[in-house]
């Protein structure tokens, strides 16, 4: 049996396909930097082996599986070609991989991995499914029926797949150090769009969904009537949502969520689109959502001594919105605290102005240092420049994490897609 080497194994894709193979008694080892990362912790749990990089933990007999952030030239990578090793990128293996069950990818440029997650339990609820959720969460099941995942539209790498089905929840502008523009989101989307072998459920709502083109149905959800899959009478509290759906006008049934936010309501239209395609009971739907526990990171909610921090992922400008949306829902009657961290210098100087707007729905702002990415080091944009942009904002060191404590009890959102649980890590330990 061979041994699967991950390289770069901490990556959220790249932990949870390594959970997979280990749960479907493959023999599965990784490297990555000595840096904690809340996605190692599942791997942890499983024993896998977790080792620093190094060209000498590349063997004859394995297969390694590089992530997508290392380049060709990085050291394990040339030792395994030098000894003939095999080498297969994420993408690809993940491509191959997929076609032994009925496969469901979920794509978009926001909301993938909070869908994902809520998919792959509703179905759980139903038939054997293994999944692999963009938080660093997968799992491998004996004779599973379906295999949910997660795509990312990042350098095309969804284009490594032929899926069954697509949800796609939203195109968006995001990624600026590889893509050029919107239209250039679009065609990735689209060419993606002619793999899928059986349906697409897309979100009706977003008009640049409008103009996605398939070879298979493509069947709309969302708010606005027009929709195939529609939303009414939808009732929302701090608990959560209570909604009709209907299915081109005609009633379907009502179900309840426990998770705040209309976009949350919408993953859940999404969902609900795939099982009723599949033919699964809406009970056993309702049965999911009333279990989902949430994924790692999205909208994490921790109370201490009463006050409520918040650890989200959120990292782009309509991210942000979404999740202090949801924070006003849930706590309709506390000050909210946002504490962002920006992720990648292209991404910060391309969206800035977006940034500033979408911080302006809290009630007081702090920004933290860039966190710089694997594939992006450095760049022109210094974080005096992002503090200066955004109207309100100041600047948080993790040493000065005693300055949020004025703002009493208080919603404390700590979001970013970097390592901004840290700050939140701290303040929690301070108020503890």
């Amino acid at each position: 049996m061979t041994l699967f080497h991950f390289t770069g194994i901490k990556g959220s894709g790249m932990s949870s396909l390594a959970q997979i193979l280990h749960d479907s008694e493959q023999r599965v080892q990784g490297s990555d930097v000595d840096k904690y990362f809340f996605t190692e912790q599942p791997l942890r749990e499983r024993d896998i082996l977790i080792q620093p990089f190094s060209e000498e933990n590349i063997q004859e007999g394995m297969t390694v599986i590089a992530g997508n952030a290392f380049p060709d030239h990085h050291p394990e990578l040339e030792r395994a070609r030098a000894l003939g090793v095999p080498v297969v990128r994420y993408h690809e293996f993940l491509g191959k991989y997929m076609e032994d069950y009925t496969s469901i990818s979920v794509t978009g440029t926001h909301g993938k991995t909070s869908t994902t997650g809520l998919l792959s339990h509703v179905l759980t609820q139903a038939k054997p499914t293994s999944f692999l959720i963009g938080d660093g969460t997968g799992k491998g099941v004996k004779d599973s029926t379906y295999f949910v995942f997660e795509a990312c539209e990042y350098k095309r790498h969804f284009l490594a797949y032929h899926p069954d089905y697509t949800i796609i929840t939203n195109i968006d502008f995001d990624h600026p150090d590889y893509f050029h523009d919107l239209d250039d989101v679009l065609d990735a989307f689209n060419t993606m769009a002619q793999q899928v072998k059986k349906g697409i459920i897309a979100c009706g709502d977003d008009l640049n969904l409008q103009r996605i083109r398939a070879n298979v149905p493509v069947v709309y959800y969302g708010f606005e009537p027009e929709n195939d899959f529609t939303v009414r009478q939808l009732e929302m509290n701090e608990n959560g949502s209570s909604f009709d759906v209907f299915i081109r006008n005609e009633f379907y049934e009502r179900f309840t969520i426990r998770q705040p936010g209309k976009h949350a309501v919408l993953n859940a239209l999404a969902v609900i689109a795939i099982t009723q395609y599949e033919q699964i009971d809406p009970k056993l739907v309702q049965q999911g959502f009333d279990t989902f526990g949430g994924v790692k990171r999205r909208f994490s909610v921790t109370k201490v001594n009463n006050h409520i921090l918040i650890d989200d992922y959120a990292h782009h400008p309509t991210e942000i919105s979404v999740t202090l949306a949801s924070a006003r829902q849930k706590f309709p009657h506390r000050e909210v605290v946002a504490v962002f961290q920006p992720h990648t210098f292209s991404r910060t100087e391309a969206l800035l102005d977006q940034f500033a707007e979408s911080l302006s729905g809290a009630d007081h702002i702090y920004i933290c240092d860039i966190f710089a990415s694997a594939r992006e080091q450095k760049g022109s944009l210094t974080i005096q420049d992002v503090v200066k942009a955004i109207d309100g904002a100041n600047y948080l060191q993790l040493e000065e994490i005693e300055a949020l404590n004025e703002h009493g009890e208080a919603v404390y959102l700590f979001m970013g897609a970097g390592d901004v649980p840290k700050y939140a890590k701290a303040f929690r330990e301070q108020l503890s």
